[in-house]
C-alpha cells in the first residue's frame, strides 16, 4: 500500500555533536539541526525524506542508522568518503550550547547540484533547509538553488539557526540568507538569531521587518519567554512557553520548527493557510510542547507522539 501522507523533504547537514560539559564530562551524539528537524518529524508521524550527503565512515553510519531506526527516507542522502562533520559544543553552567566545527572538508558541505540531479520528488509537499546547510558550500548554493526552483505549491520553512563561529563571511551569508527569503513561507529565528542579524533592532521590529521581504510567517522563540508569531501583515500572537527544568538546549529549536510543521501539514495545511492566525497559534502551541520535551532530555532527542500524550495522528 502506498503511503498517502504528505512528503517533507529535510535538506541540509547532519554531523556528530562532540558535547563538553561544564563538569568536563565528554558525550558523542548525532546531531545537526536538519538532522534532527528529520528525526524530530518522523518521530511525530510525518513522512520525511532527508536530503544531505552522509560518511561512509564510523561515525556516518551512526547518522545514518539513527534515521533509519526513526523512519526517515534516505533515498535523496548520498554516500560519500568525506568525513563526517563534528560540532564542539561547549555548555555553560545553564546548560546553554557555544559550538565550533572540524574538519573544514567534510560529508555535509559537500553536496552539490550533482547529487540531486532530478531535485525535488514530484510528491514533495513541503521543504525544510537551515543551519550549516545554509553556510558550508557548495552545500548552501545547491539548497539556495532547491528553494528557487521549489514548485509554487510547495511548503518552505527556513531555520537559520545562526552559528556565528561556522560563518567565516558575515557579509556573504546576510547576502545569502536575503535571496533565499522571498520564497521562504516559514521562517524559524532564534532572538539570538535576530541580534547577529539586526543587532540595533528590538525582536519584534526586526521580525517585522524579515516578514516584509517575503515570508509569509515569522516564529521567533527565545528560551522561556513567549514565541512571537509574526505575519507579513505585521500582526503578532504570542505563545506562552511552560516553566521546565532544563537540562540543555540542544535540538530544542529543530524540535520546534519540526513539531509546528508536523502540526500544520498535519491538518491539511499549506501556503495559503498562513493568514490563518488561529491555526498559526494552534501550531506554534504544539512546536512549544514539542521544544519544552526537548529541553528536559540531555542532547538532541525529539520527543514522539506518544511521550506528548498523543496517537498516530498529530492532530489530536
Amino acid at each position: 500500500m502506498s503511503d498517502e501522507r504528505p512528503l517533507i523533504v529535510v535538506a541540509g547537514d547532519s554531523l556528530i555533536d562532540r558535547i563538553v560539559r561544564s563538569d568536563g564530562a565528554v558525550e558523542e551524539v548525532p546531531g545537526g539541526g536538519p538532522f534532527n528537524t528529520a528525526r524530530a518529524l518522523a518521530r511525530l508521524g510525518c513522512r520525511v525524506a532527508f536530503l544531505g550527503r552522509l560518511s561512509t565512515d564510523r561515525y556516518g553510519a551512526i547518522l545514518r542508522g539513527r534515521l533509519v531506526d526513526d523512519g526517515v527516507d534516505l533515498s535523496l542522502a548520498p554516500s560519500t568518503a568525506d568525513p563526517t562533520l563534528v560540532a564542539i559544543a561547549e555548555l555553560d553552567a545553564d546548560g546553554v550550547a557555544s559550538y565550533r566545527f572540524e574538519p573544514p572538508d567534510n560529508a555535509a558541505a559537500g553536496l552539490a547540484t550533482g547529487d540531486i540531479p532530478s531535485g525535488l520528488p514530484k510528491r514533495t509537499a513541503a521543504l525544510h533547509v537551515g543551519t550549516l546547510g545554509l553556510v558550508f558550500e557548495p552545500m548552501a548554493t545547491t539548497l539556495a538553488g532547491l528553494v528557487a526552483a521549489a514548485r509554487e505549491d510547495i511548503l518552505v520553512v527556513a531555520d537559520p539557526n545562526i552559528r556565528p563561529a561556522a560563518i567565516a563571511d558575515a557579509a556573504a551569508y546576510r547576502e545569502r540568507l536575503a535571496r533565499l527569503v522571498p520564497r521562504v513561507d516559514v521562517l524559524k529565528v532564534s532572538v539570538d538569531d535576530l541580534r547577529w542579524l539586526a543587532p540595533s533592532r528590538d525582536p519584534l521590529a526586526a521580525a517585522r521587518r524579515l516578514a516584509d521581504s517575503g515570508p509569509s510567517l515569522v516564529l521567533v522563540t527565545d528560551g522561556p519567554r513567549p514565541v512571537i508569531a509574526v505575519r507579513r501583515s505585521g500582526a503578532a500572537a504570542f505563545v506562552d512557553v511552560p516553566a521546565v527544568d532544563v537540562v540543555d538546549t540542544i535540538g530544542a529549536g529543530d524540535a520546534f520548527s519540526a513539531a509546528f510543521l508536523a502540526r500544520w501539514m498535519g491538518g491539511g495545511r499549506g501556503r495559503g493557510d498562513l493568514a490563518d492566525l488561529d491555526a498559526v497559534v494552534d501550531a506554534t502551541r504544539f512546536a512549544v510542547r514539542a521544544a519544552a520535551w526537548t529541553v528536559s532530555r540531555r542532547g538532541a532527542d525529539p520527543p514522539h507522539l506518544a511521550d506528548l500524550g498523543l496517537g498516530p495522528d498529530p492532530m489530536p
